[in-house]
């Protein structure tokens, strides 16, 4: 996957129109200084040799230097902006699974025909049919600007002394200093952007566990604790969540995945400094080891994480491991 990858995004950049160099010099060098820089990057050798030559780097851990910032090797953009990506990945998943888990145990616990199942369901297909970018647009109009309740496109205000730490996490460096003034602020401007993509991601949760909820309520196990008198509430609780929530754990795991590699929408729609918005300032500028070496990045923490997942599902369920 990871090789499909790098081969996939390697023939894109350099099929689409423009040149790099250009976006290094702004198009107003000389021929010859371009055509210096051309021979310095190894862009005027044959595609196959650009090929081999990458792959052979990229197996040494070298993901190259940045065209837009010179003298900056990728490595350590991706160490500058991946905190701000994780941060608001996690902070999304916290409020996609609490919103999605929590509304599908309500509505799968109760009849079809009840109000409150019905606006559940209503509520899982709007929050996956809306688009992420008009969400956040919505969402920025109407409790920023409309009621002022939130920040606009910012992490943290400029003109505050942000949290310092060995992390990088705003939330993590304030706790680990003591500093709840800095604690408060960060959660303040994270709220917004983690609201915006968790309610975007909780829909396919919800509709996932009110589908599990169900089918264990009118499974052979339940109606024979029901026949033993068992309390309804012990009955969801021992015999129902156990067995709904198998699947939806790999669905976690896939949509934390989904979360850190793939937020970008967000990061640009609130202006968000992290590695998706970097990615996107990259390809505008065409500056190929940037924008590989992030894809590449995403690649790997996405395998990694869909192993993770397999392996946790065959330790929760017997069944995975025959």
């Amino acid at each position: 996957m990871v090789w499909t990858v790098v081969t996939v995004v390697f023939v894109l950049l350099r099929a689409t129109p423009g040149d790099p160099v250009d976006a290094v010099y702004g198009g107003r060098a000389p021929a010859a200084v371009k055509e210096a820089l051309r021979v310095q990057l190894g862009l005027d050798r044959p595609l196959w040799v650009q090929y081999l030559h990458y792959l052979g780097q990229l197996v040494r851990g070298n993901l190259g230097m940045s065209l837009t910032e010179p003298g900056r090797a990728v490595k350590d953009i991706i160490a500058a902006y991946l905190p701000a990506t994780v941060e608001l990945g996690l902070a999304g998943f916290l409020v996609a699974a609490g919103l999605g888990v929590g509304l599908g145990l309500v509505t799968g616990s109760r009849p079809p025909s009840r109000p409150v199942a019905v606006a559940g369901k209503l509520f899982s297909i709007v929050s996956y049919a809306v688009p992420l970018f008009w969400l956040g647009m919505l969402l920025q109009l109407w409790l920023s600007v409309g009621w002022r309740w939130f920040p606009l496109g910012v992490r943290f205000p400029v003109q505050e002394v942000p949290p310092a730490g060995p992390t990088g996490l705003y939330v993590v460096d304030s706790v680990l200093a003591g500093n709840w003034r800095q604690l408060g602020i960060t959660l303040h401007h994270l709220a917004l952007p983690s609201l915006t993509l968790g309610m975007a991601l909780s829909g396919l949760l919800e509709r996932l566990v009110r589908v599990q909820v169900r089918a264990q309520w009118q499974g052979d196990h339940v109606e024979a604790a029901r026949a033993r008198g068992i309390p309804p509430r012990w009955i969801l609780t021992h015999h129902v969540l156990p067995n709904a929530l198998i699947p939806v754990v790999a669905l976690l795991g896939l949509t934390l995945a989904s979360l850190l590699g793939g937020a970008i929408v967000t990061e640009v729609t609130f202006s968000w400094p992290g590695l998706a918005y970097r990615l996107y300032e990259a390809i505008h500028l065409r500056d190929y080891p940037t924008v590989q070496g992030i894809v590449v990045f995403l690649a790997v923490v996405v395998v990694v994480l869909s192993i993770a997942i397999d392996l946790l599902t065959a330790v929760i369920d017997p069944r995975v491991r025959l």
